[in-house]
């Protein structure tokens, strides 16, 4: 039996890891929290054991080891301005590590800074096994066949308005807002500005206005994929007075004035709750992939995803869940231990299999 600490276990994604892997008899689950939470439970699942587990403590690799890990998990975000600290002590208690963390900078930098400990303790260790880079990149590899030469990949995900959110997932989106992004345009590195750069986006559910975001997948797409000459990134919310705020606050720290992420993050985070009567349960998601195909043609491939019933916040966690069950049963086929970025380590119909599990559809337009 494996068994599983999930930092961050009592969480919005955290808290669906636990779920999903405690109905199967190969793992020993073990959520985490700073403040703890009712003994024993994590809600909806009976009988999971529950610790406290505090990543900013002087004692918490002491605390993680004592837990006896196999695989840590590492949900506790933002990753925007953490370091490495839980990978590092968790390679240290001889475990496995994975992280659904979506912080540029976090996921760019986790294989030079993770790789000689995680080499050293023989074991793997994951980063951005999330939707971005872990689905994009896999939707990417899959259409990749049917474009002899890729020039442009856009990726927009437009979560429903009832999903749950969280305060520090509205952090991480605040910490970019009006910043400096550099994207991937036109074979050049060009700036465009966080929340900001809004267009709309026409979905099989609806049009949305989507804007400009920082993610994993603007700086490891282009390395992924040499000679592609555009790669954007996007988030479309359901609510357009959501973007108008958002686009306030980018506009505002433009100007150089300050913004208070720490504060503002659980206020906005209640004032997008309140505003869920404007909205559904319905979001998806967009990869689409341009080039020319073997005979010289103009090529656009669009694939789509659909999340009904408020299921699109079970596809960040997927990835780990699919980790874990490699792991346990012995069938990777990564090579080496080591550091890596979750891209081409699991396949499109890997996800498809777990989209089964719920009510989460997709499919490839040719245009």
């Amino acid at each position: 039996m494996m068994r599983v600490v999930v930092i961050g276990g009592l969480g919005n994604f955290g808290a669906r890891i636990c779920r999903r892997l405690a109905g199967d008899p190969k793992f020993d689950v073990i959520a985490t929290s700073r403040r703890g939470g009712r003994a024993g439970r994590v809600e909806g699942i009976e009988g999971t054991e529950v610790a406290v587990l505090d990543c900013d403590s002087p004692r918490f690799a002491q605390d993680l080891k004592s837990l006896a890990p196999d695989f840590v998990v590492h949900c506790a975000g933002p990753f925007q301005g953490q370091d490495y600290r839980v990978a590092l002590a968790s390679l240290a208690c001889g475990a496995h590590y994975a992280d659904l963390a979506d912080g540029r900078e976090f996921v760019s930098g986790f294989v030079a800074a993770v790789g000689p400990a995680a080499v050293a303790a023989g074991r793997l260790a994951v980063t951005g096994a999330s939707t971005l880079p872990a689905v994009s990149s896999a939707v990417v590899d899959s259409l990749a066949p049917s474009v002899a030469v890729m020039d442009s990949i856009d990726v927009v995900i437009a979560p429903g308005q009832h999903a749950p959110r969280g305060a520090a997932t509205v952090a991480a989106v605040l910490g970019y807002a009006g910043q400096a992004v550099p994207w991937w345009q036109n074979g050049e590195w060009r700036v465009a500005h966080g929340w900001q750069d809004l267009k709309r986006e026409r979905f099989s559910f609806g049009s949305r206005l989507a804007a400009a975001c920082d993610v994993p997948d603007l700086e490891l797409l282009p390395r992924r994929y040499p000679a592609v000459q555009s790669v954007t990134f996007r988030a479309s919310l359901e609510v357009s007075l959501q973007h108008a705020v958002l686009w306030s606050m980018g506009a505002w720290r433009r100007l150089g004035l300050p913004l208070p992420v720490a504060r503002l993050g659980a206020a906005l985070d209640r004032v997008g709750t309140w505003l869920n009567w404007l909205g559904s349960d319905t979001g998806g998601m967009v990869v689409r992939v341009s080039g020319r195909d073997a005979a010289g043609e103009r090529r656009s491939l669009t694939w789509e995803l659909v999340a009904r019933r408020n299921h699109g916040p079970e596809i960040p966690c997927m990835a780990t869940v699919l980790l874990a069950e490699r792991l346990a049963a012995n069938e990777s086929d990564w090579g080496a231990p080591g550091a890596r970025v979750c891209m081409g380590m699991l396949r499109l119909a890997d996800f498809e299999r777990e989209f089964a599990r719920y009510d989460i559809s997709s499919d490839v337009k040719n245009i």
